[in-house]
């Protein structure tokens, strides 16, 4: 044993040697360390300067080549919460399709959600290249359009603010639930709503998901684990040190003293009380992870916001505006701007040293979310999706323009208010409109909108003829026409007979100095007389050959006279009497236009006119006489070469105010004759080629009177004159009084819809239209002056939109001219040769010689002079 001492010694003293040796080694790696210092930070720096370097350099490459879609929804677009889901999972999936060499932070998808001008809140999805067929077809159906879209290029603006967001509070609850109505969009929309163009305001908001990598949810649950456990700890020492306080304040309070002396034996346990301190609580991981306990669709986001304008003070407030739009989520987990604030300032995305990495993520897409902004997709609904039909969207000066007045362009609809209180008047293309319809109680000022918009029009240019059979309108437009420029333009046919002394101007509806077809003047007459006296084939179809054939005589005489340059000696509608019931009238003149008839026409006059008794005359003959009997119809349609002339018009863009005398059976007559001219002129413009056109627009107040007279002529203009750029404008009490076939035309094809308040049972049909968005009831609460419109403004509908009328005296205050009010009448007199009643009187009663005259001057040789009856002239 004494032999192994020396080794044993030998070897200890060996292993402390070497013991020693590590312990010297390791000081003095420590002291070279301390001393040079900065050679190891500096190589750690420049191996993650590299590696971050070859990262940003890959995810750059990778972001090259991504793709952006933007979604646009319908007014229709109704989600449920199962759909969105869906499309929040095909987001998360297609955030990994990139090459497996690209880093996570380009492994994202973006949905930006940006308000620029050109829309109330633009969605779009931007992404990999790879991802885009999955993206493309979303569960959403067909009331979402998706198109590829391309980059957006901003200019560059004087202000712009950056905001990152992060979850606060307590990390592992959820953010609010949400609910679908109203839309969850609608704050963010509403931030945004009083957004500026023309001053350059831009808001955009980017929303970054990110597929959740295994390893950092990992670590991340461990982490709050553990924190978990400490505080489970720390809970139970707290609760142990307040257990061992209260104990020794009752053994030493004087009533426990008291107690241990009266007792006869001590208690058991006497001294002091044995304190069991309470076990920590086992921590429960679904309690402790929260939201982060399950795997699946769970995501990291990154929120950032940029606002921007040219003018100091707006990015600002716009950004708190949509921080307040974000606070809607918030619950126990909130979004929080990320950042410090010292004072009046605050560091965040928008200065340094964070703000080049902002502009860098913003740039190219990339996505380094905070440690703590980690959702569920059940958390994102609201961002996931399109604004539906649920959202109250506004209308920008984009969706429809700004009326400038004079522009030709431009039709005026009435007052918009914004969101922002600012109003500001709201006009359609006039190219656009091609049809309007305004519905309303009587003093709801649906005519006043159609006069500013007639009186706007008339300014920028445009022609135009206004029927009112009340002729309210009139004096109420003088003031804003009376115009130098547009005097030679304006032409009043006022058939009132208001005054002591009226002026009349004239037509002759059968007169062919105008150069009309002969065909489509009888035609014309034929069948406004039809639609007045509610004639057909099966009710009247004796009457209705009868006057096609006297209208077909008188057209070809005016045709003879016309050519041979004497237009004064033409026949009028009140020479159907005559043709009929003269026999030598009637000879001369078949004999002085046999010629100029065809066959049938010819046969009929001779083997069916001498079978027909007297009476077959009457139901023809009738009607013209209430007209002979009125002075003032006699005056306008007894002159042989009438000035009305509405093709003329069209083509000259004049601007003509017609006033019918009434809406009894002759006025009904009258206004029928009116119409079908109206519709026989625009279809005549078939002459002309299409880009040759003038356009012209029709207004007619009080609809339900017009269409008593002829509803077939006022339904055949809604389907029809829109080819010959004659856009018809109606206004009307009561939809449901106008007869069916114009009801049915003018809903149909209406560009624009409007309507003020009135009874529920009034507007139902107007409203029934949009869908009851706005209801009945809330229509008919409106103040006056009020409308919902409807219109179509670059294809598309917008609205029903709530507008205020516009009020001749507010809007067009600058035009008005009460002063030369008189001079515009005597100007729109002139226009239409209105001539005294006495004279126009006198010379319809002597225009039936002077025609037969003219067939007793023309007539073939061989044939007897015309003698006429007495009972023939009309006195």
């Amino acid at each position: 044993m004494g032999s192994a001492d020396p080794h044993l010694t030998h070897h200890d003293d060996t292993a402390a040697d070497q013991v020693l040796s590590l312990v010297s080694g390791l000081a003095d790696t420590a002291n070279w360390v301390y001393d040079h210092w900065y050679l190891p930070a500096l190589g750690i720096a420049v191996c993650w300067g590299v590696g971050e370097w070859v990262v940003r350099h890959l995810a750059a490459k990778a972001s090259a080549e991504r793709m952006a879609l933007e979604l646009v929804s319908n007014r229709h677009f109704d989600p449920s919460l199962e759909e969105i889901f869906r499309r929040g999972v095909q987001l998360a999936r297609a955030s990994t399709a990139m090459p497996w060499w690209a880093p996570r932070r380009a492994k994202t998808v973006q949905i930006r959600l940006r308000a620029d001008g050109s829309a109330p809140l633009r969605y779009r999805i931007e992404g990999p290249a790879g991802g885009e067929r999955l993206l493309s077809i979303t569960p959403f159906g067909p009331d979402v359009t998706v198109k590829r879209a391309g980059p957006i290029v901003d200019k560059p603006r004087e202000y712009t603010v950056r905001a990152e967001f992060i979850l606060r509070g307590k990390l592992t609850s959820p953010l609010r639930e949400v609910p679908l109505t109203p839309d969850p969009l609608q704050p963010l929309v509403d931030a945004v709503a009083d957004l500026r163009a023309e001053l350059g305001d831009l808001a955009e908001i980017r929303l970054d998901i990110q597929r959740a990598p295994k390893w950092a949810l990992r670590a991340r649950r461990l982490q709050l684990m553990a924190a978990a456990r400490r505080s489970e700890r720390r809970e139970a020492q707290r609760a142990a040190r307040w257990l061992r306080q209260d104990a020794s304040g009752i053994e030493d309070s004087l009533g426990w003293q008291l107690q241990q002396m009266l007792t006869d034996k001590p208690a058991s346990g006497a001294g002091r009380r044995l304190v069991m301190p309470p076990v920590p609580r086992r921590v429960e991981p679904a309690e402790a992870l929260g939201k982060l306990a399950e795997d699946d669709h769970l995501v990291r986001v990154q929120l950032l916001v940029m606002c921007a304008s040219n003018t100091e003070g707006r990015a600002q407030a716009r950004l708190a505006q949509l921080q307040a739009a974000l606070d809607v989520f918030g619950g126990r987990s909130r979004w929080a701007m990320r950042g410090w604030r010292l004072g009046p300032w605050r560091i965040g995305a928008d200065r340094w040293p964070t703000r080049k990495g902002f502009e860098r993520r913003w740039v190219l897409g990339h996505c380094q979310p905070p440690r703590a902004n980690w959702v569920r997709l059940e958390e994102l609904t609201g961002l996931l999706k399109p604004p539906t039909v649920h959202c109250r969207l506004p209308v920008l000066a984009g969706d429809l323009p700004t009326f400038t007045f004079g522009d030709p362009q431009l039709l005026l609809q009435g007052i918009y208010r914004g969101p922002d209180g600012r109003e500001r008047l709201v006009a359609t293309y006039a190219e656009e409109t091609l049809f309007e319809v305004g519905v309303g109680k009587a003093g709801g000022g649906k005519t006043e909108r159609a006069l500013a918009q007639a009186i706007g029009w008339a300014h920028a240019g445009g022609g135009l003829v206004f029927v009112d059979p009340h002729r309210d309108s009139w004096p109420r437009a003088l003031p804003f026409l009376a115009h130098d420029h547009l005097m030679p333009r304006v032409a009043l046919v006022d058939l009132n007979g208001l005054g002591s002394h009226p002026r009349v101007s004239s037509w002759n509806p059968l007169g062919m100095h105008h150069g009309q077809a002969a065909h489509e003047v009888v035609e014309a007459i034929a069948d406004a007389y039809a639609s007045a006296l509610a004639w057909d084939d099966a009710t009247a179809p004796r009457a209705l050959t009868i006057l096609t054939a006297a209208l077909t005589v008188l057209v070809a005489i005016n045709g003879a006279a016309c050519q041979a340059g004497q237009p004064e000696d033409q026949a009028t509608i009140f020479h159907v009497r005559a043709l009929l019931t003269d026999a030598g009238f009637r000879k001369a003149a078949l004999a002085m236009v046999a010629g100029r008839l065809d066959e049938e026409t010819r046969a009929w006059w001779q083997s069916v006119f001498p079978t027909l008794s007297p009476d077959a005359f009457a139901v023809v003959l009738n009607p013209i006489a209430r007209l002979a009997a009125n002075p003032v119809t006699r005056a306008f349609l007894g002159q042989p070469a009438g000035i009305y002339n509405i093709r003329a018009a069209m083509d000259s863009r004049m601007i003509v105010w017609v006033c019918p005398g009434g809406n009894g059976p002759t006025d009904r007559l009258l206004t029928a004759l009116l119409a079908r001219d109206l519709l026989r002129a625009a279809r005549s413009r078939r002459d002309t080629p299409e880009d040759k056109r003038v356009p012209f627009r029709p207004y007619f107040d009080e609809l339900i009177t017009l269409t008593g007279a002829a509803p077939e002529t006022i339904a055949a203009m809604f389907e029809d004159l829109r080819k010959y750029k004659c856009h018809v404008h109606g206004m009307s009490q009561l939809l449901s009084r106008l007869p069916a076939p114009v009801r049915l035309s003018l809903v149909q094809n209406a560009s624009t819809l409007a309507t003020t308040a009135g009874s529920q049972s009034a507007i139902a049909p107007i409203t029934a239209e949009w869908g009851n968005d706005p209801s009945p009831d809330r229509v008919a609460t409106m103040e006056r002056f009020e409308h919902y419109v409807s219109m179509n403004v670059r294809g598309r509908r917008i609205g029903p939109v709530r507008l205020r009328g516009p009020h001749l005296d507010n809007v067009f205050a600058a035009q008005a001219r009460p002063e030369h009010a008189g001079a515009l009448e005597r100007a729109a007199q002139a226009n239409a040769q209105a001539l005294p009643l006495e004279t126009l009187t006198d010379r319809a009663a002597k225009q039936l010689g002077r025609v037969a005259a003219f067939l007793t001057a023309h007539a073939p040789a061989g044939a007897a002079a015309v003698r006429l009856s007495k009972e023939n002239e009309w006195n």
